[in-house]
Parts: C-alpha cells; structure tokens; sequence
C-alpha cells in the first residue's frame, strides 16, 4: 500500500513560506509528476513527505497513519536523488545490497533481491563493475535498484533524470514508466519539465510559489487549464496568451490559443503577420509570426511548411479550441 494524504501542510524558514497550507491525496499506485518553475517548492514539498524536512505545522498520512514526526527510516519511502549518491568503491551488486546490509537481511534473501531487482533493470550484466565503468542512465538505474530492494510504500523521485543528456532522458523516461507498469508501486516524481511531467504522470500537481495551482490528468491540465500560469506552463511550445482587441472580442481578458490549434494560410485569414524565426525541427516547424493585432504568435506546423523569414502570412486560430481567461486570471 502507498497512499498519501497531506493535511494543511504547512512549511516555513522563519518568517518565509515557502510552502502555505495544501491539500492533497495520491492514491495506492498512482504515479503523480509535482511540477513548476524552479523555486517554486516542489522539491520542499518531496522532502517533507519524505521526512527530510520538518513540517512546520499539517500532518502527513502514508496508508492512514500520521507520519508527520517520524524519522525517514520509518516512513517505508525510498527516494532517488538528481546525484546518483553511489559508493565509487563497491561493485553494482554491493551498491544495490547496502540498504539491506545496513538492515540485516540475511545473505541469502540479499542476493535474491539483488538478482529480482537486476533483471527488472536490466543491470543483471553489470552487477561485477564499478559506477565508473558504467553510463549515466546506468548509474541511474543502480540508484534505482537500491531502492527497489527495500520495497517501499512509494518511491520518491528528486528530479533524476537532469543530469543526463536529452536522448538518455528519453530513455529513462520510458524505463521509469515501464517500471512503474511492473511494480505498481506508488511514485512522486518531482521535476521542473513539463514534456516529463506530461508523458510520465497519471496525475500532475502544477505547483507556483507554494500553491497548487491545479491538480489532474496530462490530458485535463492540457485541455482545460483552470488559470493563466497553468495555461502558460503546460504544452510545448507553450500557449499563445493575447490580450487586447482578439480577447475582447470575445468578452474576456486574455484569450489562449496553442500553437497547434492555429491554421496558417498564404491567402487569407484573421491576424496578419510576418514571419519572423522558424524553427525546423523535421517532423514540425515552429513559426513564430510578427502580428499587429495579437503580437508574436507561436505556430506549429508541419516540418514541410514553405514559407521563411519575412513572408506574410494569415492565422486563423480554431474557434472551438479557445480559452477565454477573465481579470481574475482564472478560465472562464
């Protein structure tokens, strides 16, 4: 089992909050992606359930039992960090062990946890080198096996992938999702990337200055994003945000389009622009076109698209993928 709850928890240095008062349930299984801008608390917040930092008033539920004063050790959490942390001196297999060793295990039922823990990792290979003999995302997945062996209620994930390069990323994503699939365990993952958090998560919690801004599926925070930082932070590239006349037109005070749901003609449409850099990126072409009326307008278009820099062109957003967004801030 692995639900959290968290009850008005509550964290501050001092006369500084950083996290207010939040609420939040992550059910037995679920893996939930804590996202937002760097400094906005996610990582405060992964410690806190993790025990590493004290809460300053709120309680922390794992399976109904107030953990809130507990040590680490107690809570049967495992966390991966952003460092691998890994002992350069011992072997895989010994570095994977040393939690249980700590604990002791009896030697025999070590060895059959490494050995399970190896092969859903694909590290059963390695398990005689050194971490200096192995690649970054393999370093990552020993990290990983030492806290599979300990079979915790959830594992809690530090941003762990920003050490690697983009394609490595790519890869471990997909492990660690495939993982999840396999053990059913619950997982935290704290990043700031949104392309992790949308391709990994099963719920996000979109996190600013302290505050849940919204909380729920890709899919939900992707087609109805309740305000305008949710609307400015999640899809890639980001949410076109215009004010003036083209929201007033429509009764509200700024309106959102995404790239993707705007159509570029060469002939007609509702804003005028030029167009200023394009983007190749094979597959898609990001344009970003200089208009009068709705400002710099991001586009995203097939990678064959011919137009280039300083040609005119017409946008014509569609109409039924709009969002209207009042003084407030907040959808309408």
């Amino acid at each position: 089992m692995g639900k959290i709850a968290l009850r008005n928890v509550h964290k501050a240095f001092g006369a500084t909050t950083i996290i207010p008062k939040i609420n939040l349930e992550i059910e037995d299984g679920e893996f939930v992606v804590f996202v937002g801008p760097s400094g906005c608390g996610k990582s405060t917040l992964l410690r806190l359930i993790a025990g590493l930092e004290d809460t300053t008033s709120g309680n922390i539920l794992i399976d109904g039992r107030d953990v809130t004063n507990e040590a680490p050790a107690k809570r049967k959490l495992a966390m991966v960090f952003q460092s691998y942390a890994l002992y350069p001196h011992m072997t895989v297999a010994k570095n994977i062990a040393f939690p249980l060793k700590m604990a002791g295990e009896k030697r025999d039922i070590i060895e059959k946890k490494v050995q399970d823990a190896a092969r859903v990792l694909n590290l059963s290979s390695y398990l005689d080198r050194r971490p200096g003999q192995l690649s970054g995302g393999q370093r990552q997945r020993v990290a990983i096996g030492r806290a599979i062996v300990r079979q915790p209620s959830a594992f809690l994930f530090d941003e762990p992938l920003s050490n690697l390069d983009a394609a490595l990323r790519g890869t471990m994503r997909l492990e660690i999702s495939e993982l999840h699939q396999q053990l059913g365990t619950t997982m935290i993952y704290v990043t700031h990337d949104q392309v992790e958090a949308m391709t990994m998560a099963d719920k996000i919690v979109v996190l600013n200055a302290g505050n849940v801004e919204q909380v729920g599926t890709p899919l939900e925070l992707y087609r109805s994003p309740r305000n305008l930082f949710v609307a400015g932070f999640i899809g890639s590239p980001r949410m076109n945000l215009i004010n003036g006349r083209p929201a007033e037109k429509l009764n509200a005070t700024t309106i959102g389009v995404r790239p993707e749901h705007i159509v570029v003609s060469t002939t007609a449409g509702e804003w005028t622009g030029i167009v200023g850099v394009a983007e190749h990126l094979g597959a898609d072409t990001f344009i970003h076109v200089n208009t009068d009326e709705a400002g710099t307008i991001t586009v995203r278009t097939p990678g064959d698209v011919p137009v280039q820099h300083g040609d005119t062109v017409y946008l014509t957003p569609d109409a039924t993928r709009i969002h209207r967004f009042g003084e407030s801030g907040l959808a309408m």
